[in-house]
């Protein structure tokens, strides 16, 4: 194993009911007028955002309310909410919803900090302190509920990039399982499909972590078995919890821990592709990559791909270990070529050096822009 250091600080309350304890848990970390940041208006339709106005109101907490973040997350929006921030004098940042939400919470609450929140962005270089941030989570999918990590897009320049800092630790984090099973099937997949292709980047670098990559093996059998449960019941709480729990420990640094970071890729990739497309979940977009990549690399470490291949799929080779995991993403309704991601051959140019606009690109092996044409055009 390689050194390494794990630190993760946020508090998580977990199971069914805790919504309610977001009002002690913000006040509990001194927060007394705190910025909601929220999406389209889901949260009211299920009763998540009733149950939040009640639980900080009753501790007498002021709540300020941002609505309007849109999926792939935009940086416009966070420096919107930044002003509004500041302008509301609040002291807390409280993002009810998934990924996307919390990104953007997290992005204004180190934004009010900073002249521009996006130099974090395009500097690679974590900002230094934030503004509490609590978490009222409705989707699992990014991992964000328990990570130091933020990704906004600015659909301009077609650029989605990340930034990271121990400042963007959320405080205190709440996941009911239970308000989760309103979801549209799709966006259960979609962040099934991410959190596999999560653990992937780091579980196909590994090679003497045995006890990481057991982790992160277990893990992924739970997501698949959990998804391909939930198919036949969508409602069922304790699949929901299974899911929701697998998808936070996939995420949140742990299972990782000895492994030599990852080969971040095809997260560069489909981050490329979903600049341009925003309306392209992250989920979705990796159900098209994550083969396609596997498939271009798996010769880079083949001892580990193949271990990929018999623990997950029970499969004797890689190639039939990728097509068993193809044929479990369409029969859960994932995309599987770009076009049906309205995606076409004239794009893959742009796609690729859009991929490459951070720096050199992978870890196995370092990805050209050529490559990653090469890559994606079996996909078309």
């Amino acid at each position: 194993m390689h050194n390494f250091e794990f630190y993760n600080p946020t508090r998580v309350l977990f199971g069914r009911g805790t919504i309610p304890q977001i009002g002690p848990a913000a006040a509990g970390e001194g927060v007394s007028r705190v910025l909601l940041v929220a999406g389209g208006g889901s949260i009211r339709e299920n009763g998540v955002y009733q149950a939040v106005i009640q639980s900080l109101t009753a501790q007498g907490i002021d709540v300020v309310e941002g609505w309007g973040v849109r999926p792939n997350a935009d940086v416009d929006t966070a420096r919107q909410l930044v002003q509004t921030a500041r302008d509301q004098g609040v002291d807390g940042v409280l993002a009810v919803g998934g990924g996307s939400v919390i990104d953007t919470a997290k992005s204004v609450a180190a934004g009010v900090y900073l002249e521009d929140v996006w130099d974090c962005f395009a500097r690679q270089n974590g900002p230094a302190r934030a503004l509490p941030i609590l978490v009222v989570l409705t989707i699992s999918a990014s991992g964000s509920e328990m990570d130091s990590w933020a990704v906004l897009t600015d659909r301009e320049q077609h650029r989605k990039w990340r930034m990271s800092s121990p400042a963007l630790f959320p405080r205190v984090t709440i996941i009911d399982p239970g308000v989760q099973t309103s979801l549209p099937w799709r966006q259960t997949v979609n962040g099934a499909v991410a959190v596999l292709s999560h653990l992937c980047a780091t579980y196909v670098v590994g090679s003497f972590e045995e006890t990481a990559l057991a982790l992160e093996e277990s893990l992924m059998r739970s997501v698949i078995k959990m998804v391909d449960r939930l198919q036949a019941d969508h409602a069922d709480y304790g699949t929901r919890a299974n899911l929701a729990w697998a998808a936070t420990l996939a995420m949140n640094g742990l299972s990782s821990s000895g492994i030599d970071d990852g080969d971040w890729s095809a997260w560069s990739i489909e981050s490329a592709i979903s600049a341009l497309h925003p309306d392209v979940a992250h989920g979705a977009g990796m159900a098209v990559i994550l083969p396609a990549w596997m498939v271009y690399l798996h010769d880079s470490n083949p001892g580990q791909f193949g271990r990929w291949a018999a623990s997950l799929w029970g499969a004797p080779t890689v190639e039939q270990g990728i097509a068993a995991m193809k044929t479990a993403f369409q029969r859960w309704g994932a995309p599987a070529t770009l076009s049906d991601l309205g995606i076409g051959a004239g794009e893959l140019r742009e796609i690729a050096f859009s991929a490459l606009s951070q720096g050199p690109l992978g870890k196995l092996r370092t990805l050209t822009a050529r490559d990653v044409v090469e890559l994606l055009k079996p996909v078309l």
